[in-house]
């Protein structure tokens, strides 16, 4: 019974790290990413924020209503129909309690006013907020494209790594083979080896193990940026889905079809038309600053002095006992004329600023479009010859290995042999990882997020 626990224990130990481990394909490390990052979702509050400058400019609508309630102090009253404290009319009334004849006294003003027109000034605010908001959400977009950048960029750097390391790990036991035929050679004095060929050989180990140390180190810094990125956290365990670096598939379409697209789709464009309506209305906006504002609406106050009693007299007001109340309509400025135009021309300029960003954009944005372009077609190319003469470079390396063996080939051949072989397949895997990251680059010039 004991053992039957103990063989539980052990099993469910072993089964442990395999059943946490999490394989991802690129696919779903960018939609983890997506949804992790989290410079998107600070894009993303951004976007809010702006929503609520848009609540803002259109709240000013509404109703305002501004209302003021003091506690203060009422004098004493001398004259009219009190003379030196005594009662000179028909209404009673006392001072004090406080020093000097003073009485509290409790004050209220108050307004509800409804704007009825206001020269555009809200219309046009509330569309330059609108276009703020268009601007935003080309951030997020931006951001998006950002992170599938990075993604993809771990992913196959992670991938050409550990392709890049199981090569070298290859070429090095091949390495070590002849190695140690060379050792067991030089200690029989056979005479079929000499010393030059332990130092050929052994130079060409000291090459390989600093490729393959510089491989497990990009391996490690790649996965654990993958880690990062798609939010599982730096200690999880980890793997990618894909067995090997391969190609991707080479972009169809022409260099005018991906520019029009490009001009079409990318956020950019879509973020300057919308900075442009946005200026326009802040320009508008600013303009009608020099106008009123046309209200209706309802303002009234009320005072209160507990040793005052109300005076029912038509003539006579008391200004601290006294409540009114009226409905209005009315006309309001509230303007500095020289700051009003110094706040126009700022607005003027910045359009104009932004619209020469824009003429720079629409020519930009083709230029990028054919240099990523270019970039792939170059690549493609390259790793398909590349991809031969690694072929050509492993057959070279087999060869001289056999030669080697049966005696008939020296040591430094069969070394510079195993170097080229080595390099060249790394140098495919490499142009492969640059190729793959020129299709992900021309993917986001022409506006595409995924």
């Amino acid at each position: 019974m004991k053992k039957s626990l103990i063989s539980l224990f052990v099993a469910a130990a072993i089964a442990s790290p395999l059943a946490n481990a999490q394989t991802v394909n690129l696919a779903e490390a960018v939609t983890m990413s997506l949804s992790a990052d989290p410079r998107i979702k600070e894009r993303e509050q951004l976007v809010e924020s702006a929503r609520a400058l848009l609540d803002e400019a259109q709240g000013n609508n509404g109703l305002r209503i501004s209302a003021n309630v003091f506690v203060g102090l009422a004098p004493a009253v001398s004259g009219g129909f009190y003379q030196n404290g005594a009662t000179s009319g028909t209404t009673p009334r006392s001072d004090g309690p406080f020093p000097g004849g003073l009485s509290d006294w409790t004050s209220l003003q108050f307004s509800i006013i409804k704007p009825l027109y206001t020269f555009g000034k809200i219309e046009h605010y509330s569309e330059a907020a609108k276009g703020n908001i268009d601007v935003k959400r080309g951030d997020v977009r931006i951001s998006q494209a950002d992170t599938v950048m990075d993604v993809k960029r771990a992913y196959y750097g992670y991938l050409t790594a550990r392709d890049s390391r199981r090569l070298l790990e290859d070429v090095q036991g091949k390495l070590n083979d002849a190695l140690s035929r060379v050792l067991r050679n030089l200690k029989a004095d056979n005479g079929e080896s000499k010393q030059s060929d332990l130092y050929a050989l052994q130079a060409a180990n000291g090459m390989l193990a600093k490729y393959h140390s510089q491989a497990q180190a990009i391996e490690k810094i790649s996965l654990d940026g993958l880690k990062l990125l798609t939010g599982v956290g730096l200690d999880a365990n980890l793997t990618v889905a894909d067995d090997s670096l391969t190609p991707v598939a080479l972009p169809k379409g022409s260099l005018t079809d991906f520019e029009n697209t490009a001009v079409a789709n990318r956020p950019e464009m879509a973020q300057l038309e919308a900075g442009m309506r946005a200026r326009r209305a802040l320009v508008a906006a600013k303009k009608s600053e020099n106008y009123p504002n046309l209200y209706a609406g309802v303002i009234g106050q009320a005072n209160y002095a507990s040793r005052r009693d109300t005076l029912n007299n038509p003539y006579v007001y008391d200004p601290f006992n006294n409540a009114g109340l009226t409905p209005v309509v009315g006309m309001k400025w509230d303007m500095v004329q020289d700051v009003s135009n110094a706040q126009i021309a700022q607005a003027q300029a910045e359009l104009e600023a932004l619209n020469y960003k824009t003429q720079f954009a629409q020519a930009g944005i083709p230029f990028q479009v054919s240099e990523a372009y270019n970039q792939v077609q170059a690549n493609y190319d390259a790793l398909k010859q590349l991809a031969d003469g690694a072929a050509a470079g492993r057959r070279w390396m087999i060869a001289s290995l056999a030669d080697f063996s049966a005696g008939l080939e020296k040591a430094d051949k069969v070394a510079d042999a195993l170097k080229t072989y080595a390099l060249t397949q790394a140098e495919y895997l490499r142009t492969v990882n640059d190729y793959n990251m020129d299709v992900a680059q021309l993917s986001r010039a022409i506006g595409e997020t995924n």
